[in-house]
């Protein structure tokens, strides 16, 4: 007896000519007025959504791309409108090049807040989109038809930046059904409104982050993004340490910390910085908590005069080396 067909074939054998990716999925493409800022936040349960779904360019635009997905309306799409065309004529171009436009589900936004979204007739239900003012929410292989209005609702509604907004469109889909699957992986990618000339994380990209596969995808994202802004703060101490603004630097080490205590390397690069410039009675404490936890930050103290990261005065570094527990 012959095995029965499975899912993915039947689907593959209606659509013969479309054998993308079916990454069926909910996400929200949107801009930030006020900073400039452009994202998409994304939640499937499909492996890695984030590394196909979520396409953003600095001072261009970002794109979701998603149901039967092409790959190419993202590459392309950033192609179009890096040279000027706006992301509503964008989307219209690359849909009537397409066909298997039918099967496909995309939403564009530009850098001056234009905004589009398709969803073809055959995306699988319940499927559609809602485009607002600087955003459009889409979801297909849905529980409900309420997924997509929850979302605008709740990014419209939320304060914060423009990362606070998109996890609540997240959370709000998910709140009222999501994916008919289940959920396994989500993302969010946000980029800058003028580009640096460095499109990378850390100069471009405001957030780049990936959660290919956790049973809670939301929540991990949402934790990631948390330490993301920690580790922003403690940058941003650097920077300002080389400048030579010593205090507006410690305020920095002082909100990463903060933000992440459960990331001892954080405390860790305070009390180094306290200590380097003569303020060992402050930094004496928060080497003693670091230490009580992770005595190995203790050994990697006599390392750091030679990178030019540690006055090479060995009595002080004996003094802090003694405050490990033996």
């Amino acid at each position: 007896m012959r095995k029965p067909l499975s899912a993915l074939v039947l689907l593959l054998l209606a659509f013969p000519a479309m054998a993308d990716p079916l990454v069926h999925t909910f996400s929200i493409v949107a801009r930030d007025p006020a900073t400039g800022e452009m994202g998409v936040a994304v939640q499937s349960h499909w492996f890695s959504v984030g590394s196909i779904v979520t396409w953003a360019e600095a001072g261009v635009g970002a794109i979701a791309t998603q149901s039967f997905v092409d790959p190419g309306y993202g590459m392309r799409g950033l192609d179009l409108m890096r040279g000027g065309v706006t992301a509503p004529d964008a989307l219209d171009q690359l849909v009537a090049a397409d066909a298997q436009r039918d099967g496909r589900q995309v939403a564009m936004i530009d850098a001056n807040g234009r905004v589009k979204a398709y969803t073809g007739k055959s995306a699988i239900a319940a499927a559609g989109h809602i485009v607002g003012d600087n955003f459009s929410a889409q979801a297909n292989l849905m529980a409900n038809d309420r997924i997509w209005p929850a979302m605008a609702k709740a990014f419209e509604s939320t304060k914060g930046d423009l990362a606070d907004r998109m996890l609540a469109a997240l959370e709000a889909a998910q709140s009222a059904g999501g994916d008919i699957r289940g959920r396994q992986s989500a993302a969010i990618l946000i980029v800058k409104g003028k580009s640096t000339g460095r499109p990378w994380a850390g100069a471009d990209r405001a957030f780049d982050l990936r959660v290919d596969d956790a049973p809670e995808p939301i929540v991990e994202l949402k934790r990631l993004i948390r330490l993301q802004r920690a580790y922003g703060h403690a940058n941003r101490g650097d920077e300002l340490m080389t400048e030579k603004k010593v205090e507006e630097a410690l305020g920095e080490y002082k909100a990463a910390a903060a933000l992440a205590p459960e990331i001892l390397e954080l405390p860790f690069w305070h009390a180094v910085t306290l200590a380097s410039i003569g303020r060992e009675a402050e930094a004496r404490p928060i080497f003693t908590a670091v230490f009580a936890k992770e005595p190995v930050w203790a050994d990697l103290m006599p390392r750091l005069p030679a990178a030019g990261l540690f006055p090479d005065d060995r009595a002080l570094i004996a003094r802090i080396q003694a405050l490990k527990k033996r």
